[in-house]
């Protein structure tokens, strides 16, 4: 007797990359979206380009809990060559359904999983006799099987289709007629649906799905940028991508048909952050995208951007390191190094989404930030939320939004003034007025990455450095209060969690499955720095906060170490490194260790 699953289940599915699965895969996600259901996707792939096994993990969840799971009731296997691996993989009650166009060596059937043989390879041939269309719809074939069990109506994926390929109905017309050929081959030999089923609901019916890149990538184009260099770099190139095709709509003079953007692939990742950081001093906004190895190398122009007040808004989408890593797994190994990046006591406002929703809005904030403190400003997300499909509500736009430019003087307020000095505070707000290139005589000044004084003199005076760097320091230290504050749920608990990105729906789902059992636990997600006053408020008022973050080394914890009032034995690290994105599970079973350990101390 099988338990049923209702709006409440992992479907994972096993490819071979390169193969073209990819529109497969995300045609079975995007239904289960349209059937109102919230869902997630995660696909594991190698980072090399083609051969290695790739895996798809969709989970469907009624209540919303979509963080990876790593339980698996229905798996797709379309690669022989980890079929023993995948089919160990499934939960006991599973599901499995695999191409018998080939025997299953029966040494590797288990007893607690059902076996679902569809001779898809065979139907593909019988319907499809050329050769390379038979290729091209070789991966489609299983999309109709799985929406027989898993009780996806048909009338949903021909939609999508008919959506996908609207210039190309041909291929929308070839696609149903793989998926309705074994659909009908499942309906007519097995039981369907499954009780692992899909059933309509409205949860998330006034949602889209996008990456967390492809949001950045909308931000910068609302927030006005139109420079960007950047140099090609998994997991951050989708953000050019999805940047370029939106220049090619919005960034169009309506006269000339010209492009009015640049975006300039660069020979590394120093020249891109240049490029961008040269287009702030002229008065663009731009941005760059990378990851931890290219924020590795930007190191010294960040410093020259914040030691000569440069705004630049720099996008790390971070992935596994050191060195090159694991270039196509996630981590949060780049926190530290974000925070300081450079040489020389520097120190950098961050903005740390956890989802698209605030990708886009971050986004739009961070080049605020950077014109009106006058200085790099970092978006720290990860290959989990950057590169993986997500359901977001709705993006709003507010058409009066007028960009923050800081201070940037006028040809008339310069007309007015007897002499411009470049860093010179005359308000005592430890931001220093700008010009912009070309403006008036009398704005024109030497740009010094080298020690210099408040008038933009040459110095090598120890008292004039040090008046320029504390008040960078304070500039940097004012923008607290500016920042996304944290997100903060208290019931005045003993011991609270804290928790920073991506992390976030694996450590909600962890807390509420904890609740149930009594453990309560209060919640804090980061979402900027330097520090707001409400995080270490959050930190003194707990006995123990349990620090939770995807990195080895802790560098949240370590971050609030040295920038709060916070001792060490108050912040309990749980680490999850391996680079997969975090599950509740782990997150569950490592946060009742921690706990029983200090009630038994």
């Amino acid at each position: 007797m099988k338990t049923e699953r209702i709006n409440d289940f992992v479907l994972k599915i096993a490819n071979v990359n390169g193969s073209g699965s990819a529109s497969a895969n995300s045609l079975l996600y995007k239904s289960i979206h349209h059937s109102g259901i919230p869902v997630s996707a995660k696909n594991i792939f190698p980072s090399n380009i083609q051969g290695l096994p790739t895996w798809y993990e969709i989970r469907a969840s009624a209540e919303g809990h979509v963080s990876r799971s790593p339980r698996v009731d229905f798996f797709i296997a379309m690669n022989p060559r980890t079929i023993a691996e995948d089919i160990a993989s499934v939960s006991p009650g599973g599901y499995f359904l695999y191409d018998s166009t080939r025997p299953l060596n029966k040494e590797l059937m288990r007893n607690d999983v059902t076996f679902l043989p569809i001779p898809l390879a065979e139907l593909s041939v019988e319907a499809f006799p050329d050769v390379k269309v038979r290729m091209l719809m070789k991966n489609i074939t299983y999309v109709g099987a799985a929406a027989a069990f898993l009780n996806i109506e048909l009338s949903i994926l021909q939609t999508l289709l008919n959506e996908t390929y609207a210039r190309k109905p041909s291929l929308a017309e070839a696609n149903m007629k793989a998926i309705t050929m074994s659909h009908k081959y499942a309906s007519e030999n097995f039981t369907c649906p499954l009780p692992v089923r899909v059933e309509r609901n409205e949860t998330v019916s006034n949602s889209i799905i996008i990456t967390g890149n492809g949001a950045c990538a909308l931000g910068c184009i609302y927030a006005g940028a139109t420079v960007t260099g950047w140099y090609p770099i998994t997991p951050a190139t989708s953000i050019i991508n999805v940047f370029g095709q939106l220049c090619q709509r919005f960034r169009r003079d309506a006269d000339t048909g010209k492009l009015n953007a640049a975006i300039i692939q660069a020979e590394d990742e120093l020249a891109a952050v240049g490029i961008g950081i040269g287009a702030g001093w002229c008065g663009a906004r731009a941005f760059t995208p990378t990851s931890g190895p290219g924020l590795s190398l930007m190191n010294e122009l960040i410093g020259f951007a914040y030691f000569t007040e440069i705004p630049v808004v720099i996008f790390d989408v971070q992935r596994v390191g050191p060195s090159t890593g694991m270039p196509t797994r996630t981590q949060q190994c780049d926190i530290l190094p974000a925070a300081y990046a450079s040489h020389g006591d520097t120190k950098h406002i961050l903005l740390l989404p956890a989802n698209p929703e605030e990708c886009f809005y971050f986004t739009v904030q961070a080049f605020d930030m950077a014109e009106h403190f006058q200085t790099p400003v970092l978006v720290l997300t990860d290959l989990d939320i950057g590169m993986n499909e997500w359901i977001t509500p709705r993006l709003s736009w507010d058409d009066n939004y007028k960009p923050d430019r800081g201070k940037v003087l006028s040809a008339e307020e310069l007309e007015k003034i007897e002499k411009f000095y470049r860093y010179l505070d005359d308000d005592g707000d430890e931001i220093a007025a700008r010009t912009l290139p070309g403006v008036h005589p009398k704005g024109s000044y030497f740009l010094r990455g080298s020690g210099h004084n408040k008038y933009g003199q040459y110095t090598e005076k120890s008292a004039e450095y040090i008046e320029v760097v504390d008040r960078l320091r304070r500039k940097v230290q004012s923008s607290a209060k500016t920042l996304p504050p944290p997100i903060i749920e208290t019931a005045e608990n003993k011991y609270g969690v804290i928790t920073v990105g991506g992390c976030h729906l694996a450590v909600k789902e962890a807390l509420a499955e904890l609740a149930k059992d009594g453990i309560k636990l209060d919640y804090m997600r980061i979402r900027g720095f330097p520090f707001s006053p409400q995080a270490e408020e959050y930190i003194d008022a707990h006995e123990r906060c349990f620090v939770i973050e995807q990195n080895r080394d802790a560098q949240l914890r370590s971050l609030l170490i040295l920038e709060t009032r916070a001792k060490k034995s108050q912040l309990v690290p749980i680490l999850e490194y391996g680079g997969m994105p975090l599950d509740a599970q782990a997150v569950t079973a490592k946060l009742r260790g921690a706990i029983q350990k200090e009630i038994s101390q």
